[in-house]
């Protein structure tokens, strides 16, 4: 498991598998001497890769909310990197803050990485009893456990069924309500298994190959790092931060994710609309902020040596107006 001391840093650092690594570093460093934002260092798999394509003169800083992520971060001793203990969507502010203004190039591999998974503690995965934290940046914010100990029905209904697709979530809102109220007699919903049983208990047909907890599991997740909405924002900031010339690569994991995603890029390669009834010369239409320039899926090679890589997009668009 990934704790604070540099020996089980490392074991995990050598458990995860950076999904989509050669692919995203190729399609981000167009430029050796530049300088790149890692979003979400994980484990470094990506920022590693990146520090080995720039020459002295390039530069990475890179973002991660996880206080164990930033612990393995300040192993590298590269004095071309950067580590930061922030959201990515904190992008802006923080580069600002450094005098920066334009980047080569922005990385954002998103979802929980397979530390964050694995580790009981943590309270993302349904396979083991663990607490029902889910923050991926443990020393703020509000827990899985606090927010289901005092959210509504109808927010409990809206965030499994928005976030996790989950066309049960009306009757696993009214079966956790009924759980809070037996919260004086039993204690507070506070483990994973307790949870992953009461959405088992509700969800009668299962998916091939899928816990019936899966979608709830993904949705508090998502609610309580406020993945969706960060990822917009930070959609939106990338894409004025890049420099002429500079890639926006982004690996998504569900299909939430990556509809934001294809539908940002595809908006800013078309740029604004034009009202075609206007006397306007072609040599006048403004030009698009970015051209796409493509969409990879992991190789069969990849999703049988990671089988997590098997649900990954990465799309990648080039900042070609200024």
């Amino acid at each position: 498991m990934a704790n604070a001391d540099g020996t089980q840093l490392q074991q995990s650092s050598l458990q995860h598998q950076t999904v989509l690594l050669h692919e995203a570093v190729d399609a981000l460093v167009w430029r050796r001497d530049g300088l790149y934002v890692d979003g979400t260092f994980g484990r470094g798999g990506h920022s590693r890769k990146i520090l080995e394509q720039l020459d002295s003169g390039g530069r990475l800083i890179a973002f991660d909310k996880d206080p164990q992520a930033i612990a393995a971060a300040s192993e590298l001793g590269d004095g071309r990197f950067e580590i930061v203990h922030e959201s990515f969507a904190a992008l802006r502010e923080e580069l600002a803050g450094r005098g920066i203004e334009k980047v080569a190039g922005i990385l954002l591999d998103l979802g929980v990485s397979s530390p964050q998974i694995d580790d009981p503690a943590r309270g993302f995965s349904f396979r083991f009893d663990g607490p029902l934290d889910m923050r991926m940046d443990t020393t703020r914010g509000e827990s899985a456990a606090q927010w289901l100990a005092r959210a509504t029905q109808q927010e409990l209904t809206e965030v499994i069924r928005d976030y996790g697709e989950e066309r049960f979530a009306v009757q696993i809102a009214k079966a956790l309500i009924a759980r809070r109220a037996e919260s004086e007699r039993l204690g507070p919903l506070a483990s994973t298994r307790e949870l992953a049983e009461i959405v088992a208990n509700v969800v009668r047909t299962r998916e091939k190959g899928q816990n019936p907890a899966t979608r709830t599991f993904q949705a508090l997740r998502i609610h309580v790092n406020q993945e969706l909405a960060e990822l917009q924002v930070t959609l939106e900031v990338a894409a004025e931060m890049l420099a002429q010339g500079g890639r926006l690569v982004v690996i998504s994991f569900h299909s939430l994710e990556d509809r934001i995603v294809k539908r940002f890029m595809q908006a800013q390669a078309k740029g604004p609309e034009i009202d075609r009834r206007l006397p306007i010369r072609a040599v006048d239409l403004p030009v698009p902020p970015m051209k796409l320039l493509g969409r990879v899926k992991a190789s069969d090679a990849e999703v049988a040596a990671n089988p997590r890589s098997r649900s990954a997009v990465m799309r990648v668009a080039e900042r070609v107006a200024a």
